[in-house]
């Protein structure tokens, strides 16, 4: 064996296989980015609301300059509603109900206040709301009420606020660190109301307070206020139903939370990673060719020294190991140095999406090792097979 190891010294291109271990790592690290990203993004777009199933729209009133929709109000009507409600695609339809008066808001996190302005807040039908009844609820005497928060403020605070003045960023199970204070003006009262934040929801662009919490305030601080909303929330047995689609386009109407375009997202996010594992492929392909091809230059320098070799009693398989295990070797260490290279580059892009989207779990890396793990497999076992194969034919015209 020890002769093999001498012959296999003496004929090896170091550029040669410098260029097949950079040319193999750039492309399993372009295959193993892929799709460890695709792994780590894809529950952005298709994990569920914590509060607000897929089942539930909502729909509001297309606000133009066409034709069919200029000149409309964007609250809806009665008739409006008991029409929509009178759907066969329809379980159950419920109204956004919006304040009337005058409202500030004033967030502060850790002691640091992150944010005061005038804000809106709106309430739905509870049973649209996917929290237990004691969470969501108010009571006057208490002083509290549980709100919801858009997710896009935490996003906000998380990758500008948080970052800019070295504050915690808050994630689902830090919501307790958050202290909202909402101050409530009409009909001659102002009352300084304590806000709870219990969650955040990905559907909303308003502040969520209990129903009876809407109803309370309006009566107590616009009494005289007619509420017409100006959204409504449904909840269908088939969101894909095409009679939805078509009766919402011929009524002027659309899905706010749009989850034909999230499926559009998601399908384009799909093609574009399959297109960069192809071309990852590819050029792995293209590294594999070079190795063997330099593989091949190596034996056909030692072809006559092999024969001998053979001759004088050593089996195809003995000569052929060392070959082998320097493939496999390269093979190895190029895996190792992609998986590296993947830790550090998934560490620096999980950052961003952590801070954007805080409820998303961290995951690992093992969909990506076990990825890699089962293409070293293959090609290995393709080294294996045509190293042998091509130590046999020389066994065989030595015959």
């Amino acid at each position: 064996m020890a002769l093999v190891w001498k012959l296999l010294r003496q004929h090896i291109s170091v550029p040669q296989f410098i260029g097949f271990f950079f040319a193999n790592l750039f492309g399993m690290m372009v295959v193993l980015l892929g799709y460890q990203f695709y792994r780590d993004i894809m529950p952005i777009f298709t994990a569920e609301d914590s509060f607000m199933k897929s089942e539930y729209l909502i729909i509001n009133k297309k606000i133009g300059t066409g034709n069919a929709i200029s000149g409309r109000t964007h609250t809806f009507s009665g008739d409006e509603t008991d029409e929509l409600e009178g759907q066969s695609f329809v379980k159950t339809l419920g109204k956004f109900t919006s304040a009337e008066y005058k409202i500030d808001a004033s967030m502060s996190v850790n002691g640091t206040n992150v944010l005061k302005s005038e804000l809106p807040l709106e309430s739905v039908p509870d049973h649209f709301v996917g929290v237990k009844k004691a969470d969501w609820t108010f009571n006057e005497a208490e002083g509290t009420v549980p709100i919801i928060l858009p997710r896009a403020y935490i996003a906000m605070y998380n990758f500008g606020f948080a970052q800019s003045h070295s504050l915690p960023k808050i994630s689902e199970g830090l919501v307790g660190m958050i202290d909202f204070d909402l101050y409530l003006r009409g009909n001659g009262h102002e009352d300084n109301i304590k806000g709870k934040v219990i969650g955040f929801s990905s559907r909303l662009n308003a502040i969520l307070v209990p129903e009876e919490f809407m109803l309370w305030s309006n009566e107590r601080y616009a009494p005289n206020e007619q509420n017409r909303p100006s959204r409504l929330i449904m909840e269908v047995g088939n969101p894909g139903d095409e009679n939805i689609a078509a009766f919402l386009e011929d009524k002027g109407y659309e899905v706010e939370d749009d989850r034909l375009s999230v499926e559009k997202t998601t399908y384009f996010l799909r093609m574009m990673v399959t297109m960069v594992m192809i071309v990852g492929l590819l050029i792995s392909a293209l590294s594999f060719y070079i190795l063997m091809l330099s593989i091949y230059l190596l034996v056909q320098k030692n072809s006559s020294k092999l024969e001998t070799l053979l001759l004088i009693g050593y089996k195809p398989t003995q000569v052929a190991l060392p070959y082998q295990v320097l493939t496999i070797g390269l093979n190895v260490l190029v895996l190792i140095m992609a998986l590296v290279s993947l830790a550090m580059v998934r560490g620096y892009y999980m950052d961003i999406v952590v801070t954007l989207f805080p409820e998303i779990e961290d995951g690992s890396l093992m969909p990506a090792v076990m990825l890699g793990v089962c293409l070293l497999f293959i090609v290995s076992i393709l080294n294996i097979l045509t190293i042998r194969r091509k130590m046999t034919r020389i066994w065989k015209r030595k015959e």
